[in-house]
């Protein structure tokens, strides 16, 4: 195997002209940038997308001094597979990394049971984000930005891989972990990443205080800084004294009154193949601990906010903030509702994929603006090249597109969007692909064939499947995600030769 220097120095060596040879901009002109990607984070967890349990002062903040979009999506349903889009605007299937790394799949005892019950069994997943990958950090930092990355990264198994490795100047706290684990909240993180704190120290608080460090030491050039939380990630943990606010709140909401706060035979559970009785979908946002760290992952966007501010850095700052996949409603103590989206993550229904989304850019982005342009995490490479005017890749073959025309207060199409997500999550979906063209959603279901077809313009609940009254709209997407399943040499379920149904 290479080293990761020759393959960092190779990447750069073939990027196009706006990587290599070409006179960079004044670095005065050329605005920082700072991603905030929140994990497991659901469309209606933040004040400005309607909750009214949750308290997210600073991001709403954002939402009034930026534009907010109503219809963004994560490329993929779970974790690792997005934060490979993020990384390099390309559908996750580019990279064989398809699931969260490591997967349900590779535990033994997980996949013994899956071998009992699962009608197909899934693909392999790649656990590692190659070197080969042309990052949008090393794009940025061909063009004289400071890199840094905090928190989660979740995009290897291989220490080789980190962040360090991909383009960032500087790492903080991104490893193999895909959430803090037991006791990650607090100290000890046991992160190799992250040096421990003094005790009680809460790991959200210590990031923002890392990412405030962070831009003082690169304050006089520019910079990007891919901020991506851990919150809300099981397990839930959050500050005593916010989840005594939030309690008494949820009493003075009277929402510890309602009768049903969880619906516990939603109409997907039968189709799936496990007897857990975990799964079940809320119905009601009313979890103090999550509506805690929520409130917490929000005290640390206004902390990078205000040091922005005292810095006179705000004005020229590009700031996205959305999640890599929808909020856990579904499993695992379902502690956030996306109603009125359906299910959450893990599955391909709305509530799995669509994203809460916010640009700000005080110099270009007009201020208290909503944009119902389709995005995806595959946009955002191209988008922050675009927006400092550097020409985007073609080679290698990026998927996503520019959003600079939507950000500037013009309509934009999107175009077709494409999931293909083809392994059992621990959330109770199953394994399938999706297509999303104008108003019109199909999903597929690869352990029977079964099909959905959705108008979510006028039925953004996913209640009334359209497959026997539109047959024409559901034949032609089919046929269209199945070609681009073709042309991304997509891997696919296999028959499971020890399949016996479970009799429910």
């Amino acid at each position: 195997m290479k080293t990761s220097i020759y393959f960092s120095t190779l990447a750069l060596i073939t990027l196009p002209a706006c990587v290599s040879g070409v006179k960079q901009k004044k670095q005065p002109e050329q605005p920082n940038i700072i991603f905030l990607l929140a994990d497991d984070f659901g469309w209606m967890d933040l004040g400005c997308y309607g909750s009214k349990f949750y308290e997210s002062p600073n991001i709403d903040q954002l939402a009034k001094d930026g534009m907010l979009f109503t219809d963004a999506y994560a490329s993929c349903p779970v974790s690792s597979p997005t934060r490979y889009s993020l990384q390099t605007g390309k559908y996750p299937v580019r990279s064989g990394i398809t699931d969260w790394i490591e997967g349900r799949f590779h535990n033994p005892r997980q996949r013994e049971n899956m071998l009992e019950v699962c009608p197909v069994l899934p693909p392999d997943n790649e656990f590692n984000m190659s070197l080969d990958e042309v990052t949008i950090a090393e794009v940025l930092k061909s063009q004289g930005y400071q890199t840094a990355h905090v928190g989660k990264w979740h995009l290897a198994e291989d220490s080789t891989l980190f962040p360090q490795y991909q383009g960032y100047d500087i790492n903080i706290g991104g490893c193999r972990k895909g959430s803090p684990g037991p006791g990650g909240y607090f100290v000890p993180y046991n992160n190799p990443m992250l040096e421990d704190g003094p005790e009680g120290e809460y790991l959200t608080n210590r990031l923002g205080d890392e990412c405030v460090k962070i831009i003082n030491q690169f304050k006089d050039k520019p910079f990007f800084i891919n901020y991506n939380f851990y919150q809300v990630h099981t397990p839930l943990m959050g500050l005593t004294e916010k989840i005594d606010y939030f309690k008494e709140k949820a009493v003075r909401m009277g929402l510890d009154t309602i009768a049903k706060i969880f619906d516990e035979n939603p109409s997907w559970k039968s189709k799936q193949p496990f007897t857990s009785n975990s799964y079940r979908e809320r119905l009601v946002q009313s979890n103090p601990v999550y509506a805690a760290m929520i409130s917490s992952m929000d005290d640390n966007v206004g902390k990078v906010i205000q040091e922005l501010k005292r810095l006179g850095l705000y004005e020229n700052t590009i700031i996205f903030f959305t999640s890599d996949n929808g909020g856990l409603s579904t499993s695992e103590g379902s502690p956030t509702s996306n109603l009125p989206l359906r299910a959450g993550k893990g599955h391909l229904y709305e509530g799995g994929i669509r994203e809460p989304l916010i640009a700000v850019w005080k110099k270009q982005i007009k201020s208290g603006t909503v944009s119902h342009t389709q995005v995806s995490t595959i946009d955002f490479f191209p988008t922050l090249l675009d927006l400092i005017g550097c020409p985007i890749p073609t080679q290698p073959e990026i998927d996503g597109i520019s959003i600079k025309p939507a950000l500037m207060g013009k309509k934009q199409k999107r175009g077709t969007l494409y999931w293909h997500y083809p392994h059992y999550p621990n959330q109770g979906s199953r394994p399938g692909g999706a297509i999303l063209e104008g108003d019109y959603k199909l999903i597929e279901f690869f352990d029977n064939g079964e099909k959905e077809l959705y108008n979510i313009r006028e039925d953004i609940g996913e209640q009334h499947n359209l497959m026997d009254t539109n047959k024409q709209t559901a034949d032609r997407l089919a046929k269209k995600l199945v070609r681009w399943r073709e042309e991304v040499h997509a891997k696919m379920p296999v028959p499971n030769p020890g399949y016996h149904p479970v009799q429910k």
